[in-house]
This record gives structure tokens, C-alpha cells and sequence, in this order.
């Protein structure tokens, strides 16, 4: 559920939620002396910790002791395995921390002259995909709207709608309904400004005015589409965080920037001054490329001739796929076909192809100038092998509830970490987000032909985090990746926990399973001669592989009684430094240095859900079947939590406070202080971020829902047959399409519904 849907209008602010509203600033500031510095000492004193504590403590009871016995030798090495996965992923943490700092430290904003510059006579057109399901049209509206508004030559914003076109449920449909004209409402609002523009741009390359005529006329043309801006936003619902963002950031900061302008341009002619004519015809073109857009809507599922399957990535994959060409629908009985023509013939649909793709989730806001500064970075030279360039999503503040600041903190932690990663070369593309070199699709597409039609996958949907795998596979064919070094883009986090076990558990998922294309192509890199990087291997593996070791890594540690022999203060030494630089990040990013303890407890409770998603992945992997993504029910006005991921966290509760008698009972201190930060941190993240109420509920339907069966609802009264017998008359036109056993189980609809089985069940199965 997005965080600004009406459900999330109706919640009150929790005690503790975010107060802060003011997003952070688009550029970093640059790092201090003393913070580079004690980032790297931080790294040194980690690596010199983690040693000594293996050789003071572990090898020196070997060598002091001996081998006593077969369970502390097992006892041991476990433990040492363990500690060194974690520290291995706290030691990747500051190495990618440091390279953002350092790339903050050395990134220069390009002056908005250079741009303007650099996009005089640019032809290479864009277009921005939107895949939605389900979405509530309030929160895709401002996505596209932040679309549209983008400052660039050529623009077209496509909406991929991915409901069932046909729905049965009356609310389903009215919300589709609504969404389905988002796209050209907005055109529409757009026609006069673009009207305007692009009258006033003809004019100025036709020279009907004079210089100064022009200079006044300019200041005239910005002031009243700052006043356009400004009376947009002033119209617009101002219900939670996500709105205010959308109408202080977007709307009025864009008509904060063209009032500056109008105000500059009358200055400068109140001076006397003279532009010359390449200048003013850059600040018309300025104008009409705001509000010049094409605005349309692609529902994939109207037609038979592209995948149906239930997720993102063959959402985007049906539309790329289909880029270039034009097509006529034909009417067939099993449903519409799109048959490419040649450009000569008549058409009902044509898709033109663009240089780049914008792909934007629906619940994001992008800054207005993303376009400009992302598609200026890949033009420039050294960047033509650049295939993706984005600006991972910061979280909107002024969150309602405290698990929904909470997990912004973690998502703005996040951008700072992709920042790293980026000087490191191990870029991840980031799905939320970014700008594609269509070229760099075409080397990466395989096709298949599935029903006698060419489906086609550029991105890849093995697995729901579809964009890690698609990173790999342009990193085999030789395409590299870039985060850039600024905050343009901006995202939703789940407002409650069950929301966020939804996006967590997909987060967990599929990681192992891209392992081994990961080695296949360091392989094929090396191969071809290029330069492979140790710390781009480390920090690319422990992105992908973490969360199954970090999991498990901390059951083992919460469940098992180790001796206290193999414990000491040395480990606690070694994980300091990465505590004091998340706690020294989570400042910086405008939050509190305390929230590292509510950080941990979070992640404790989140343990369940991380191990649940590593576990999808082990199955995939034997079974080979793709693991469908399930939508969980909404109550009042929340997303209710499974039964496993809310028991979970009071079980481990519960076994710290034992586990803490137990230990103190035996005089085993160490474990017994571990035991109980993790009772006291752990229970204050269910109360605060689960809610013991919610819980409560979540529960009771978790052990009550088997007992319920969900009512479907018939798109006809007319029964559902029999099966027909061999006698039974066929429509003609559906023998002839499909041939006349495959009629007779499309005039069968009980039988086309079991023989398609649960694909047709998955239509609502989106990431």
C-alpha cells in the first residue's frame, strides 16, 4: 500500500512520528577533513579488532588447551564463522560509506548554463514508464505528474497499467476507471501552458519583437507560469506528508525557480543589459520543454500477443518489447492480437522508440531537473558504456507513524551506501528509479516464442528483485552502472508492519539465486582483459548474499548457549566502529544517533521475514518454479501482518528473557548482557513498531482466516456449463483461430480455468 492512499490520509500521527518535513539538500556537502579520516580508521580498527580477536581468543585456546573436547572445537569454529560474516558485511558498510563520502567530496554540480548548453539542438528523445497495479490513482497521479513537469526536449510519459481490464469487484473498476484517465487529464491541464510556450518560442525564432520587447515578454512568459505553478498547488489536497512534498517540492519549487528567472530577466532589462540570441531562444526552449509532454496510457493485459506474466518486470518488458513499430489490433476469439505493419500501412497503434527509458515506480517523485542532469551524465564522454544512471530514492519526511520514519532512516542509509558502491564499481540498479540506454536493453534481451508470439525479456523476472539480476547481465555484456551523486528522486516506505513485511520479504528474495551469474561474469570480464577489483567482488557478494548470512549468523547467536570462553570485549571493539558510523550517518540524514539501538531492534524483529525470504530462495532453486507475489489484507486502515512474522518476534523475546535468567544463573555474563539488550530492544520494537493491539489482531486472523472462504464473483449469471460433448455446436470463428480442440475448451469456461490453472490466479501478483 503506497503511504499516500486514502487508507494512509484516515491515520492518526503516531507519539514519536516524524516532525521534520523539509526533505534534505538535492546536493551533499562536502565531507571534513576529520570525517574522512576517522572513516578510514574506522575500517583499519575493525579489520585490527576482528584479528586479534581470533588470534587472542580462539587460536590461543587452542593452543593453550588443546582441543578438550569435539563440541568446543564445534562450539569454536561456528562461532568464529559467524562473527566473521558479520564483521565482513559491518567492514563492507564503512567501505561503502567511505566511498560516498569520497565521491560527495569530489562531485562538482554542472551550472544549469552548461546544461542548457549542452541540450541546444538535442534530438534523443525519452520515455518514462510507469508500470502500476492496483496503485490508488492519488498516488500515481503525483508520480506522473513529477514525470511530466521534467525540463527536457523530448518527452513521453507512458502509464502501464497492470489491473485486469475487465474487473468483476465494482471498486476495482471505478478505481480503474479513475486511473485510466489520469494520463490524459493531465494533458489536458498541460495544453494551455504548452500552447502558450510554444507560441512564444515560434515567435521569438520568427524575430516578430525587438530585443527588448523580447527580454520584457520572456519575464512576462516566466511569471505567469510560476503564477500557473503556483495556483496548481494551491488547489491541490494537502492531506499527509507525501501531498505537502509533492506541492512544496515539485509544484512550488519549480515555480520558486521560473519566478527567480522572471525576476532576473525584468532586473536585467531594467539595466539595460543584452543577451544574445542563442540565450534567449534557450530560456524559450526552457518553457515549452516543461510543459511539453506526450501523455499515454498501455494496458498490457487487453491483448494476447504480449506476456501476461504477474510482475513488474514483464510489465515493462510487454512495452519495450513493442517499441519502434506501429500495429493494427485484430480481433480474435481469444482475445485482441497487435500485428506490426510497415509505416506505409494504416495503423491503430504506434510505439515510437527513444534513446533512454525512465523507468519510475508509482509511488515515486522525481525532482525536476532529474531528467536534465542524469541524461547530460551519460553524453558525456567517458560514459558511453554507462547502460543505467540513477539517484537512489530518499524517503519523504515528515513520516506518520514511527515505523514508517524508521524505515525512511534505513532507505536514506541506503542511498548513502549505493553512493559508495558506485566508487567502487559494484552499482546495483535500484528498480524505484533510473535512466536506461535503450541500447544497453538491446544487448540483454532474450526472446522466446510462447503461443506462436515473440515474448521478449530485457528485464529479467526470475526472480522479484529483478533489477539485482538485470545489473549482472549488463555487467557481462560489458555495460557498467552509476549511481549519481545527488538526491533527485524520492519514495514511499510502508507505513505499518505489514506492509513492510511485504516489501522486506521481497527484498530477501532471490539474492542466492544470482549468485552464480555473478561469477559467470567476473569469468567472462576477465577474460576479455578487464580489470576485476577485489573490494567490487566483496561488496557486490555481500549485497546480494548478506541477509542469508546476517540471518542466520544472528539466530545462532540469539539461540545457542556458547561457552564463555570464545567471548570477549575484543568483538564488541570490532562491531563498535560500525555502530558509531551508522549512528554518525543517521545524524547527517536528520535523524537522531539513538536511532542505531531502535535500528537493531528493528532488525530483530524483522528476522522472520529476512529468513522467510532467504528460504523462497533455497525453494526456487531446487524446484525451479518462480515464487508468485502474494498481496496481504487490508484492516482498518493497515495491512495485516502474517501470523508467523508477528509470533516470531515475542518468541524471541521471550527466549532472550530465558536465555538472560539462565545465564545469570550460571555466572556466564557475557551472554547474559547480550540476552537482555536483545529482550529490552526487541520487545520496544514491537511495541513501537507493531503495535501490541495491531498484534493482537493480526493474530487472531492469522488462526482464525482458514476458516473463512473467499466469496468470487461471477462476471455472468449464466452458470457454468458442463463439458460440452463432441457434438456440441462451436462458433466458427473460434474454430478457425484456435482449432477445435482448444474450442472446445474456451467454450468451456470451467475447463479453460482449471487447464490454465494458477497463472490466471496470479494476475495480481505485481512487485
Amino acid at each position: 500500500m503506497s503511504s499516500n492512499s486514502p487508507l494512509s490520509h484516515a491515520r492518526k500521527r503516531q507519539w514519536g512520528a516524524e516532525k521534520r518535513t523539509e526533505p534534505l539538500p538535492s546536493l551533499h556537502p562536502r565531507p571534513s577533513d576529520r570525517k574522512m579520516i576517522a572513516g578510514r580508521l574506522a575500517i583499519i580498527a575493525t579489520a585490527i579488532f576482528w584479528l586479534t580477536y581470533v588470534v587472542y581468543t580462539i587460536i590461543r585456546q587452542f593452543i593453550n588447551n588443546g582441543p578438550e573436547n569435539f563440541r568446543f572445537t564445534t562450539e569454536a569454529i561456528s562461532y568464529v564463522v559467524v562473527v566473521t560474516f558479520l564483521t565482513f558485511s559491518a567492514l563492507m558498510y564503512l567501505v561503502a560509506r567511505q566511498g560516498a563520502l569520497q565521491r560527495f567530496r569530489n562531485h562538482v554540480r554542472v551550472p544549469r548554463a552548461e546544461l542548457d548548453r549542452h541540450f541546444d539542438g538535442h534530438c534523443d528523445g525519452i520515455t518514462v514508464l510507469v508500470p502500476s497495479y492496483s496503485e490508488e490513482p492519488e498516488v500515481v497521479r503525483a508520480t506522473l505528474w513529477s514525470a511530466a513537469l521534467q525540463e527536457y526536449p523530448s518527452l513521453s510519459v507512458v502509464l502501464l497499467l497492470d489491473d485486469p481490464p475487465h474487473p468483476s469487484d465494482p471498486a476495482a473498476a471505478a478505481q480503474l476507471e479513475l486511473s485510466r484517465l489520469l494520463a490524459r487529464g493531465i494533458q489536458e491541464d498541460l495544453a494551455e501552458p504548452a500552447s502558450r510556450f510554444s507560441s512564444a518560442l515560434l515567435s521569438f525564432e520568427f524575430g516578430w519583437e525587438t530585443d527588448a520587447e523580447q527580454l520584457l515578454a520572456l519575464a512576462s512568459h516566466y511569471s505567469w507560469a510560476a503564477e500557473w505553478l503556483e495556483n496548481m498547488a494551491a488547489h491541490e489536497k494537502n492531506e499527509d506528508h507525501v501531498d505537502e512534498f509533492f506541492i512544496n517540492q515539485v509544484l512550488r519549487g519549480l515555480a520558486s525557480e521560473l519566478d527567480i528567472v522572471s525576476t532576473a530577466l525584468s532586473a536585467a532589462h531594467e539595466a539595460g543589459a543584452e543577451f544574445e540570441h542563442d540565450q534567449l531562444l534557450r530560456l524559450y526552449r526552457r518553457l515549452a520543454w516543461i510543459f511539453s509532454v506526450q501523455m499515454t496510457t498501455f494496458e498490457r493485459k487487453k491483448f494476447i500477443s504480449v506476456s501476461h506474466e504477474a510482475n513488474k518486470a514483464m510489465n515493462l518488458n510487454a512495452y519495450i518489447g513493442l517499441m519502434g513499430a506501429k500495429y493494427v489490433i485484430v480481433k480474435t476469439p481469444a482475445g485482441d492480437v497487435l500485428r506490426a505493419v510497415d509505416d506505409g500501412s494504416g495503423w491503430d497503434l504506434a510505439i515510437p522508440d527513444t534513446t533512454y527509458l525512465l523507468t519510475l515506480d508509482a509511488d515515486s517523485i522525481l525532482m525536476r531537473d532529474y531528467c536534465l542532469r542524469l541524461v547530460y551524465f551519460l553524453e558525456q564522454p567517458g560514459s558511453e558504456r554507462v547502460a543505467v544512471t540513477q539517484t537512489p530514492y530518499s524517503s519523504f519526511r515528515g513520516a506518520s507513524t514511527r515505523i514508517e520514519r524508521l524505515a525512511g532512516a534505513t532507505t536514506d542509509l541506503q542511498h548513502l551506501l549505493h553512493q559508495g558502491k558506485s566508487y567502487h564499481n559494484a552499482t546495483f540498479w535500484v528498480g524505484a528509479n533510473a535512466v536506461i540506454r535503450k541500447r544497453a536493453l538491446d544487448d540483454i534481451v532474450e526472446e522466446e516464442i510462447v503461443g506462436g508470439f515473440a515474448i521478449r525479456r530485457y528485464v529479467q523476472d526470475r526472480t522479484v528483485i529483478e533489477d539485482t539480476e538485470s545489473s549482472v547481465d549488463l555487467g557481462t555484456h560489458g555495460w557498467t552502472l552509476t549511481n549519481y551523486p545527488e538526491r533527485l528522486s524520492y519514495s514511499a516506505t510502508p507505513p505499518d508492519f505489514g506492509s513492510l513485511v511485504v516489501q522486506r520479504r521481497r527484498w530477501a528474495n532471490g539474492g542466492l539465486l544470482i549468485m552464480p551469474k555473478l561469477w559467470r561474469q567476473v569469468r567472462e570480464r576477465r577474460a576479455r582483459g578487464e580489470r576485476v577489483a577485489v573490494t567490487e567482488i566483496l561488496l557486490r557478494v555481500n549485497y546480494m548474499a548478506s541477509i542469508a548470512w546476517a540471518s542466520f549468523g544472528l539466530i545462532f547467536l540469539l539461540a545457542y548457549p556458547y561457552d564463555g570462553r570464545l567471548l570477549s570485549p575484543v568483538v564488541l571493539l570490532a562491531a563498535l566502529p560500525y555502530f558509531l558510523a551508522m549512528a554518525s550517518d543517521l545524524k547527517y540524514c536528520g535523524y537522531k544517533y539513538s536511532d542505531v539501538f531502535r535500528i537493531y531492534g528493528f532488525n530483530l524483529i524483522l528476522l522472520p521475514v529476512n529468513l522467510a525470504g532467504v528460504v523462497k530462495s533455497v525453494e526456487q532453486s531446487i524446484t525451479g518454479k518462480k515464487i508468485p507475489f502474494a498481496r496481504t489484507p487490508k484492516v482498518r486502515n493497515r495491512t495485516a501482518a502474517p501470523l508467523l512474522y508477528v509470533v516470531v518476534p515475542y518468541a524471541i523475546v521471550i527466549f532472550s528473557v530465558l536465555t538472560l535468567w539462565r545465564d545469570v544463573n550460571a555466572g556466564n555474563w557475557g551472554n547474559a548482557v547480550f540476552a537482555g539488550v536483545n529482550a529490552i530492544l526487541a520487545a520496544a520494537a514491537i511495541v513501537s513498531y507493531i503495535g501490541i493491539g495491531a498484534s493482537l489482531v493480526d493474530i487472531w486472523l492469522g488462526l482464525t482466516r482458514w476458516l473463512y472462504v473467499e466469496r468470487t464473483v461471477r462476471t455472468s449469471a449464466t452458470p457454468a456449463p458442463t463439458v460440452a460433448p463432441t457434438t456440441a455446436p462451436i462458433d466458427w470463428a473460434t474454430v478457425l483461430y484456435l482449432g477445435d480442440v482448444d474450442a472446445r475448451i474456451v467454450k468451456n469456461p470451467h475447463v479453460r480455468a482449471t487447464r490454465s490453472g494458477s497463472r490466471r490466479n496470479r494476475q495480481g501478483a505485481n512487485s
